[in-house]
């Protein structure tokens, strides 16, 4: 289908989240500068962001319709297959859209090169035009990462781009029976982590670094305590963190891969504040408490990024 119009995805810069919560900029820089921080820096940030989008939008109004649209409204937006998404922000924000727009491709753009590393936003406002032309020609190539997938038993869907957590809300210990690969385990544990190949450098990471610090003669060599995985790769990797062994619960199913024939299932046996959230964004999340199954598979959708 003929491309119809650009949504425009953003985020509220630092300093108009400050301006919100201290409701004044006034307010918001007498509070900055009495920590000691250099409130200056918030007002350049904000500065370069608001010129990157004004830049984004001239260009787009070249060829496109377009909207604006605010991160927080992603959840409750309804795209069309005619939408093309382009985000400019943080590497989050990519993440996090992703998993509302059903396979559109998204063009990343970093708003600020300088301070962002833009893994996930390889173009930039000044090379925006030649990439616009390219899509609006059919003549672009996507790079379609691999999403994880959690249902619920009683419909509830929640999509990640690079991980889930399943677990308590806070310190205490999360209660669960864990079912994989016809293994079944009571546990009590930290929680459970399932990384996609996208989020096989973050969180997941460092599950290896601390496995590697604990036991340093079982893993010699730092570069065992690791494991990548290829953003198209089809599965997914799940680690149980700090399982205790005791009477009624066991720690010997802790890691494992899932694929298209391998699912993993979870049992809630926590009578309050059980959750499942992805991609570290704890608003975006499913509660998870007794009575509640789901099953962690690979998502039929993939976030199509325009390189």
């Amino acid at each position: 289908m003929e491309i119809d119009k650009a949504i425009i995805i953003r985020d509220k810069t630092r300093l108009e989240q400050l301006i919100e919560r201290f409701n004044s900029k006034a307010q918001a820089r007498f509070y900055i500068e009495r920590s000691g921080q250099d409130f200056p820096l918030y007002e350049q940030e904000h500065e370069v962001f608001y010129q990157s989008l004004k830049q984004v939008q001239d260009t787009v109004a070249r060829w496109l319709k377009y909207k604006v649209l605010d991160r927080a409204l992603l959840p409750t937006y309804i795209f069309t297959p005619a939408d093309l998404l382009i985000v400019i922000g943080q590497d989050g924000l990519v993440a996090n859209t992703a998993k509302y727009v059903n396979n559109l491709p998204i063009i990343g753009v970093n708003p600020n090169p300088q301070q962002y590393d833009g893994i996930l936003l390889p173009h930039t406002p000044e090379k925006l035009p030649s990439t616009l032309q390219n899509v609006l020609a059919d003549n672009y190539k996507v790079k379609r990462v691999t999403m994880a997938e959690a249902k619920l038993n009683d419909g509830q869907r929640l999509l990640a781009f690079n991980d889930f957590y399943i677990g308590a809300a806070s310190h205490v210990s999360s209660r669960y029976t864990i079912s994989y690969d016809g293994l079944v385990e009571n546990q009590s544990s930290s929680g459970i982590i399932i990384s996609t190949g996208a989020g096989s450098t973050g969180w997941l990471s460092s599950v290896f670094n601390m496995a590697c610090n604990l036991s340093e003669q079982a893993l010699p060599d730092r570069s065992m305590a690791s494991l990548t995985l290829d953003w198209e790769a089809e599965k997914l990797v799940f680690v149980v963190r700090e399982p205790f062994r005791s009477k009624v619960t066991q720690a010997t199913l802790g890691y494992g891969l899932i694929t298209k024939d391998k699912s993993l299932q979870i049992e809630s046996k926590m009578p309050t504040r059980g959750v499942i959230f992805s991609d570290g964004i704890e608003a975006d999340f499913l509660h998870f408490n007794a009575g509640s199954k789901v099953a962690i598979s690979l998502a039929r959708e993939k976030a199509c990024l325009v390189v």
